[in-house]
């Protein structure tokens, strides 16, 4: 299948560090489809070799595992081309159809890895030049607008010019091998389905943590925030797949037709409970991973008594059969005590115990990152007398050491998926509209708020109130376990 996919960005970060050593994989992995034709444009005027001796230098600066040798790259940069656009001009979306009408690729995606607020902008010169044929693709990056009704507008724009089949919204935790894994542990497997209900858990938390800070970023995560950067879209997509009900197939349509039944099952948010069940905080001066780190106010770019939040944990309910009374606990955060993403399913104890000791309840924990993989905690007995107390023992599956071989990152698998036109692993635009319908209230009651967050130190698991929040019903976050 030939394909032609073009990156709107072509110099950017996001490009040089994410995608294009997603591919570069993908190509090293044999998974990248023959005579295809990888076009970057940018505003710099450069030719296609000056381009390419820009990215192999980039490439110094990627992981070890991912960087190229030079004849590697020299083989992989032959699909390379770059062509300068001014995205404001639509002679420049004229000269670009030329280019990819030089030759009829039975696939064109367009991948818009740009900021936000210029997806319109480029959606609607795209349809105006005819760039939007059945055989073209768009790629949405995330953050898909500031709010819901920039959201709307960037639905409504792409709508008009593209089917909703042609439209693909990404998210890259959904290419994780863990978040697949999930889907094939409960859907391909009898063992948990049982289980997975009010009747047998207690509570599930969702970590998305990381222990470095904004960097050089700062301008932009001051427009942002850890709620619009990480729990609107990460944290839910995850929470959806959690608590989803079984598709009847295993199409895009029917799964994410599930995924949006969870969003709008969730407990809405009323001023008086974002009090109660929403805890803010921004990082201050602290110690991360043996090291001085100063706090968020001190990091380039950011604005003078800047009030946005760097750490976000939350109580929520999906109201429905299966998880009523079953509270979710969301936790997202910059500098804390380390980089971690799982999602850990808390079982309820056991109704009577006749050992001695802890009745300790069993906890499936799913492993995102940096490791990739599932870990089932248990309770046996490691002595021969029954009278012992039972100790915690774990069945830990490691995806990276099962499946060494065959291994796709979630960008290199979420490329691929793109250029083949599957859907499943996309965000439909109702399930985006949806997360930020929920999500909005809590913006608006900050917005309304003066106290501003709580701080908690650089290198620690977040304000005192994250654990409280969680220890009024009861439980703990994991690492306090």
């Amino acid at each position: 299948m030939s394909f032609d996919l073009v990156f709107f960005g072509g110099t950017g970060d996001l490009t040089w560090r994410k995608l294009m050593p997603a591919l570069l994989q993908a190509f090293r992995h044999g998974k990248l489809p023959a005579g295809g034709r990888i076009l970057a444009v940018a505003r710099d005027e450069q030719t296609d070799d000056h381009y390419r001796a820009w990215l192999k230098e980039r490439f110094q600066d990627v992981d070890g595992a991912k960087r190229p040798s030079d004849e590697e790259f020299d083989k992989f940069a032959q699909m390379l081309h770059y062509k300068r656009m001014d995205l404001s001009q639509p002679e420049h979306y004229g000269r670009l159809k030329e280019w990819i009408n030089e030759r009829q690729a039975d696939t064109v995606v367009m991948y818009l890895a740009t900021s936000p607020h210029l997806f319109p902008q480029i959606c609607a010169q795209l349809g105006a030049v005819g760039l939007n044929e059945a055989r073209v693709r768009v790629v949405l990056e995330k953050p898909l607008g500031h709010d819901l009704a920039s959201a709307q507008e960037i639905n409504r724009v792409v709508k008009s010019v593209f089917a909703e089949q042609q439209a693909f919204r990404i998210d890259h935790y959904l290419g994780k091998p863990s978040v697949q894994n999930l889907m094939a542990l409960r859907f391909g497997n009898v063992l948990f389905e049982p289980l997975w209900r009010r009747e047998s858990i207690a509570n599930i938390q969702i970590t998305l943590a990381e222990d470095f800070g904004v960097g050089t970023r700062g301008d932009f995560y001051d427009r942002t925030g850890a709620l619009r950067d990480m729990i609107q879209n990460h944290a839910l997509q995850l929470l959806t797949m959690v608590a989803m009900e079984p598709p009847s197939r295993n199409d895009a349509d029917a799964i994410r037709s599930e995924k949006l039944k969870v969003l709008k099952s969730l407990k809405p948010f009323t001023d008086e409970s974002v009090a109660r069940d929403v805890v803010r905080g921004q990082y201050r001066a602290g110690n991360a991973q043996g090291h001085p780190a100063v706090g968020y106010l001190e990091e380039v770019k950011v604005p003078t008594g800047s009030q946005v939040e760097t750490f976000v944990a939350l109580r929520t309910e999906v109201q429905n059969w299966r998880w009523a009374g079953v509270p979710f606990y969301l936790r997202t955060g910059k500098r804390l005590a380390s980089r971690e993403a799982q999602i850990v399913v808390n079982f309820r104890a056991t109704p009577h115990t006749i050992f001695p000791g802890v009745n300790q309840p069993n906890k499936l924990v799913i492993k995102l990152q940096p490791e990739d993989g599932l870990e089932l905690h248990l309770l046996a007995a490691k002595g021969t007398s029954q009278s012992e107390a039972l100790s915690p023992v774990s069945l830990d599956l490691d995806f990276d050491k099962a499946f060494e071989e065959n291994r796709v990152g979630a960008y290199e698998r979420l490329l691929l998926e793109a250029i083949a036109g599957r859907l499943n692993l996309f965000v439909r635009s109702d399930e985006q509209e949806e997360a930020w319908r929920w999500v909005e209230p809590v913006l608006n009651a900050w917005a309304r708020d003066t106290s501003g967050p709580r701080v908690y130190a650089a290198g620690t698991w977040g304000p005192a109130a994250a654990s409280a929040l969680v220890a009024r019903d009861g439980f703990a976050w994991s690492e306090e376990q």
